[in-house]
């Protein structure tokens, strides 16, 4: 708390008190006018609280320590996603902070871990206790969902669904290309 307290002190007496207003049209040029600062100026200026060096030379003196993420990089945003515990309803929804989700349909009455982004405020995706992937969670089609035909996983006779009648998507595919010998 100290550090960062000691910076802003730093800031207004070298940084806004040299600051010429009439010259800024806009934030952008404000935040060029800030940066400019930082690197020119307070990188490059000696610190007691580093033993007299700069922080661009202390910065420099880790320079080995510091490792490429590589891989993990694209991972890093998945590290601090937030896992909540919920029950998939029978009708295959979950709800968080008030909103209703979709999840794959499998997991009806099953406890799953609903992954949620804190910064963006929205819903990823469902796991397991271990981690693994089970699936998307997408905001609730309320209309869609009231008339979707529901079935757990399992054997299916090609071309019928599940439930024993007619597969739809099936038949559409059949059409589309012009086998229409099993209707």
């Amino acid at each position: 708390k100290g550090k960062l307290e000691r910076y802003h002190k730093t800031c207004r007496g070298a940084f806004l008190a040299e600051l010429d207003e009439r010259h800024i049209t806009s934030l952008e040029d404000l935040n060029a006018r800030l940066w400019a600062w930082v690197e020119q100026v307070y990188h490059r200026s000696e610190h007691a609280g580093l033993g007299g060096l700069t922080p661009l030379a202390r910065y420099q003196r880790d320079l080995a320590r510091i490792r490429v993420l590589g891989p993990k990089a694209a991972q890093l945003d998945a590290l601090f996603h937030h896992r909540i515990q919920r029950h998939v309803r029978k009708d295959g929804t979950v709800s968080y902070q008030g909103q209703r989700f979709e999840v794959p349909y499998e997991l009806s009455g099953k406890t799953v871990q609903l992954v949620v982004d804190p910064h963006a405020q929205r819903v990823v995706g469902v796991e397991d206790d271990q981690g693994r992937s089970l699936g998307e969670a997408t905001p609730l089609d309320a209309i869609g969902n009231l008339h979707r035909t529901r079935h757990r996983a399992g054997a299916t006779v090609e071309g019928l669904a599940p439930h024993g009648g007619p597969n739809l998507v099936e038949i559409a595919l059949r059409r589309h290309h012009g086998d229409n010998t099993q209707e």
